[in-house]
C-alpha cells in the first residue's frame, strides 16, 4: 500500500513541477507582452488560468517572482558558460573568454529587455524578502572567478576580481538600458572588455595574455 502511495505522490510531484514550469514560462511571456510592470492578472491570462491557480502553486507574487528569476538565471548562466567555453576551445585566450562572457550577459538585455527590467526592478518582490538578483550575480561572479583563477591560480583574488567585473558590467548594462545613446552591444562589449582587461593585464602573470 505504501508503495502505491509513493508512486502516486511521485506522479503528483512531477505534475506539480511541470505545472510550475508552465506557469513560469507564461509569466515570462506576459512580461514580454505587457512590460516589466506586469500584474498577476496578466500572468494568469497568459497562462489561461486564474490567479487562484497561480497562487496555489507559488503561494504569493513573491514566490512567482523568485521562480521567474531562477529561470532567467539558469538561462543566463547557461549562455555565459557556453560562450566562455566556446571562446576557450576556439582561442584559448582569457581576453576572448572575458569578452564572450560580457557579450552573453548583454545579449539578454538586448534581446529580452523587459524580462531583464522585470528581474532587476523587482516589481513583485515584497520588502524583507531575500533578493534573488543578488543570488544571480553571485552565481555569475563565481563563474567568472573560476575563469580568472584558471589563469592566475589565486582563488581568493580571482573571487574578488570576478565579482568586481560582474559589478562593472551590470552597472554599465543598466545605464545602457535606461539611457540608450546609440551604443551597440558590440561596442559596449568591447569597451567593458578593454576596461576589465586593463586591470587583469596588470596582474602580470604569464597566463594573463590576450
Amino acid at each position: 500500500m505504501k508503495s502505491v502511495r509513493d508512486r502516486r505522490d511521485s506522479r503528483w510531484d512531477t505534475h506539480r513541477e511541470q505545472r510550475r514550469a508552465e506557469l513560469v514560462a507564461a509569466a515570462i511571456e506576459a512580461v514580454r507582452t505587457h512590460g516589466a510592470g506586469v500584474g498577476m492578472d496578466d500572468v494568469a491570462a497568459a497562462a489561461g488560468t486564474s490567479k487562484t491557480v497561480v497562487y496555489r502553486h507559488f503561494q504569493d507574487r513573491t514566490g512567482l517572482y523568485v521562480a521567474v528569476c531562477e529561470a532567467v538565471a539558469a538561462t543566463l548562466v547557461t549562455r555565459i558558460r557556453a560562450a566562455v567555453d566556446t571562446a576557450r576551445e576556439e582561442t584559448g585566450s582569457p581576453h576572448a573568454m572575458v569578452a564572450a562572457g560580457i557579450d552573453a550577459y548583454l545579449w539578454l538585455i538586448e534581446n529580452d529587455r523587459e524580462v531583464y527590467r522585470f528581474v532587476v526592478h523587482r516589481p513583485l518582490l515584497d520588502t524583507g524578502t531575500t533578493d534573488p538578483v543578488t543570488d544571480l550575480t553571485t552565481v555569475i561572479g563565481d563563474h567568472v572567478a573560476l575563469v580568472i583563477d584558471a589563469a592566475v591560480h589565486d582563488e581568493r583574488a580571482a573571487r574578488s576580481w570576478g565579482h568586481g567585473i560582474v559589478g562593472l558590467v551590470r552597472g554599465a548594462a543598466d545605464d545602457w538600458l535606461a539611457r540608450p545613446d546609440g551604443t551597440t552591444r558590440a561596442e559596449l562589449t568591447a569597451r567593458l572588455t578593454d576596461l576589465a582587461w586593463t586591470g587583469l593585464a596588470g596582474l602580470r602573470t604569464p597566463e594573463v595574455t590576450p
